[in-house]
């Protein structure tokens, strides 16, 4: 995906979130460190009320193969009960990560908690994502670049690219 292609997806996306949250103060809850890149361009592009919180989380390690085994490295500050939260993915894998996002904020109490994700593999899905905002669907390979790493590498490149193993 050139730069261009992502530029291009993310004001779409944005024109929908503007839309669908107009009047409403939206808070996005990146997830670090991955979402960086497009949760920044996403958010330039956002015309409505926004705040912003981040998420740590891991279950790769250095792997190109999700653990299944999900560690908040880096909780929230601001509090959701009440809110209207919209998670910001990089990528959607297996989905498991993401739903066990889902299930811990939504014990918070917000007002809505939805998800917008760049990319998704929709063929490792393990559970249903759910999501609202869908970047692209890619095929099963291993991605880096525009913020997707290989053990904390690459994520500088301003395209996304298949890794070659």
């Amino acid at each position: 995906m050139q730069s261009d292609d992502l530029r291009q997806r993310i004001r779409a996306l944005a024109a929908e979130i503007n839309e669908d949250y107009a009047g409403k103060n939206l808070l996005l809850v990146g997830v670090l460190k991955g979402a960086v890149f497009f949760l920044a361009d996403l958010m330039r592009q956002l015309e409505i009320d926004c705040e912003l919180d981040f998420m740590a989380v891991s279950s790769y390690g250095s792997s190109t193969e999700s653990s299944g085994v999900v560690r908040i490295l880096k909780d929230l500050d601001t509090p959701i009960e009440g809110r209207d939260v919209l998670i910001v993915e990089d990528i959607v894998d297996s989905g498991l990560t993401l739903s066990y996002l889902m299930k811990n904020l939504g014990s918070r109490n917000p007002a809505s908690l939805e998800v917008c994700s760049l990319l998704v593999k929709p063929e490792r899905f393990k559970v249903d994502p759910d999501l609202r905002y869908v970047g692209f669907e890619i095929p099963d390979k291993f991605v880096v670049g525009y913020g997707l790493d290989h053990a904390q590498q690459l994520r500088n490149l301003p395209y996304v690219a298949a890794l070659k193993t």
